[in-house]
């Protein structure tokens, strides 16, 4: 609890930098209050301790990725220098963000699921102006008008499920809707619980940008600006599959099968939409974004195989995922900031003028496509392992015949990157410095997959 203190603290402190003039400090405060706030998950990683009567809670899972969610926090502030540079707005920029990671880690340890609510909306209503901060791009603003509509459908959606899910069990603690589901047979419990627990899983599905509910991703990802995309591919996506996983793994999963064959439609969708489309895109930015969502659907995959005890490997393949897609994205936005757009042209020759940044890019996409011995082989190992150990034999071929697609467009930036081109791309020995620590966090974790285990 003290870590959403301290981060609710700088999320204040970049508002009143503002009015104190405070504005050349507001970065150096954040990545020190990240690590604090890193600092206090980690010495409180023994107890599982519960705050304003039971609502919030603070046990090993939501520590895990709370965690994650911080360390991927303070790299993306690494990347996103440019982003908070000049004298307007920065401060603002910071706060919203902050107030974004608060929204996170509710998302992350709540136990009533109204906290749940007040996690997803800090979090949206935080990026829906972060979406449209870039006021001189058109697409800016439209990738923020998208995603405050679809957001607020998925809202909606989630509100409608969590008020019949009430109006089944009389409360919106999950332990107790678990415990009410577990003391009443099926037959005995309204249709309209189904009903809701059904709105609830659409809800986050729009969250976790699942098939046929990514329509806003791509959209919004290439739109948005590069750092705003790179913090909803990696930040957003972990505090949404985390609230998912926390929900359904230890309530509503108790329920009914239907819902559990309903996650294994949206996740057969996911992974066959999302790579299929992912093939055709000429932007790389756009292309991450495809692929954003089809590494959902290996996420979907773990979940469906073992709803109860798929944590660990669903935490890991978070954490592979998360630092390919942080490292990706800081490459992109290099390339973007020199040359205007993400377009798969304008990485060629990156691998002669830039071999620091085509090495960096090129372990992200065989990491994302899950190439030995990164960090996104082991991870997709794991779901595969689990999903064979568990019977889902035709749901693994699925999957390894759409992460085969994968391969194929994760090699297209690549191959252009070592094809002649014209301008060399000014890396700063800052941005140097955070590539070479992402190629080794995911070397390391790919090498040493024990490193990362959630206990």
């Amino acid at each position: 609890m003290n870590a959403l203190f301290v981060i609710c603290g700088i999320g204040v402190f970049s508002l009143l930098a503002e009015v104190f003039n405070l504005k050349k400090w507001v970065q150096a405060v954040s990545l020190v209050g990240l690590l604090a706030a890193l600092v206090f998950i980690v010495s409180d990683w023994k107890a599982i301790s519960y705050y304003y009567q039971g609502m919030v809670v603070f046990d090993r899972f939501a520590m895990a990725f709370s965690g994650l969610v911080l360390i991927i926090a303070f790299f993306w502030f690494w990347m996103s220098i440019d982003f908070f540079k000049g004298e307007a707005h920065r401060t603002d920029k910071s706060a919203l963000v902050f107030f974004a990671i608060a929204g996170a880690i509710m998302m992350l340890s709540f136990n009533n699921m109204a906290v749940l609510f007040l996690g997803i909306e800090i979090l949206s209503i935080s990026l829906y102006v972060l979406a449209g901060s870039n006021k001189e791009n058109l697409f800016s603003t439209e990738a923020a008008f998208k995603y405050f509509l679809m957001g607020s459908f998925a809202t909606g959606f989630l509100l409608f499920g969590i008020a019949l899910v009430y109006g089944a069990t009389g409360t919106f603690d999950i332990t107790s809707i678990s415990d009410f589901i577990l003391s009443n047979p099926p037959t005995k419990l309204p249709r309209f619980f189904f009903i809701g627990g059904l709105l609830i899983m659409i809800g986050l599905a729009f969250k976790i940008s699942a098939v046929p509910f990514h329509m806003w991703a791509p959209d919004v990802y290439e739109g948005s600006p590069t750092p705003i995309t790179a913090f909803m591919s990696t930040i957003v996506k972990i505090a949404a599959f985390g609230a998912f996983l926390r929900i359904f793994s230890f309530s509503l999963v108790y329920f009914s099968p239907a819902l559990l064959w309903i996650e294994q439609g949206l996740m057969l969708l996911t992974l066959i939409v999302a790579n299929v489309t992912a093939v055709y895109q000429t932007n790389v930015k756009r292309m991450l974004a495809y692929s954003s969502v089809g590494q959902v659907g290996y996420l979907l995959l773990a979940f469906s195989s073992d709803s109860r005890h798929s944590s660990g490997a669903i935490f890991y393949y978070l954490v592979a995922y998360a630092l390919a897609s942080i490292l990706s994205f800081s490459v992109v936005h290099i390339v973007e900031k020199a040359k205007g757009n993400a377009g798969i042209d304008n990485f060629k020759g990156i691998f002669k003028s830039n071999p620091l940044v085509g090495v960096a890019f090129t372990i992200a996409l065989l990491s994302l496509a899950g190439i030995p011995p990164l960090a996104g082989f082991f991870g997709k190992y794991l779901v595969f392992t689990l999903s064979i150990g568990k019977g889902f034999i035709g749901m693994t071929v699925v999957a390894v015949i759409t992460s085969l697609i994968g391969v194929y467009y994760y090699f297209k930036p690549i191959i252009a990157m070592t094809q002649p081109g014209e301008d060399s791309i000014s890396v700063s020995a800052s941005q140097k410095l955070l590539l070479l620590i992402l190629i080794l966090a995911n070397l390391l974790v790919g090498i040493f997959p024990e490193l990362i285990r959630l206990v």
